[in-house]
């Protein structure tokens, strides 16, 4: 009996030794940390709305990409066929009756289309980057044919002399070489022979 009353006498004891734990922060400490609390809440909405800022910018870009991804693509595809203007060092090319078979009053034919095709390969071989005949832009799809007695590219018809040929290269240097090979070229005979002259113009700093 004496042990038990003594043990319940020693844990009453311990419990008046350890009294519950209170916060006993003053109002001011209270204050501050709420204070701080509030400065956090601050900083995380300001840093919410710079990254909504971001991606509005970002989504903003993207649509503009896309905008000048078709734009680009758009010009790409008229250069392309030939729809849109471009210059550089060339030569220009005229393709006339000779005067002599006019005097003798002899009727000016169709020019062929074979040697049309034959010039432009020629000029392709030697370094043409762009090639307009009449203002007809020649292309891969640059169809060249005898219609009903016509040779017409695209459909144009070729029957207005001189038909003017227009070349551009990549730099004067190709122009220069250009012009001093069509004056030797197989073209040329090839268009005395059929009573057509090629007048080859001197290489030009710029053709349009």
């Amino acid at each position: 009996i004496t042990l038990i009353i003594g043990f319940m006498i020693a844990v009453q004891f311990q419990t008046v030794q350890e009294p519950i734990v209170r916060d006993t922060r003053d109002t001011q400490q209270l204050r501050e940390d709420l204070l701080k609390e509030k400065e956090l809440q601050l900083s995380l909405i300001r840093e919410i709305q710079s990254n909504e800022e971001k991606l509005g910018k970002y989504e903003t870009e993207m649509a503009q990409s896309k905008e000048k991804i078709l734009k680009d693509t758009l010009n790409e595809l008229k250069s392309e066929a030939g729809l849109t203007e471009t210059s550089g060092p060339g030569i220009v090319i005229e393709i006339a009756p000779i005067e002599e078979e006019l005097l003798l009053g002899k009727p000016v034919k169709s020019i062929s289309p074979d040697l049309i095709q034959l010039l432009v390969n020629e000029l392709n071989q030697y370094g043409a980057e762009n090639i307009s005949i009449q203002g007809q832009r020649i292309i891969n799809s640059t169809v060249i044919r005898d219609i009903n007695g016509e040779t017409k590219v695209d459909g144009y018809a070729l029957d207005q002399f001189p038909i003017e040929i227009k070349i551009t290269v990549e730099k004067i240097q190709t122009a220069e070489r250009l012009y001093k090979q069509m004056q030797v070229s197989k073209s040329a005979d090839e268009f005395f022979i059929d009573n057509f002259r090629l007048s080859i113009s001197e290489p030009q700093a710029k053709v349009v």
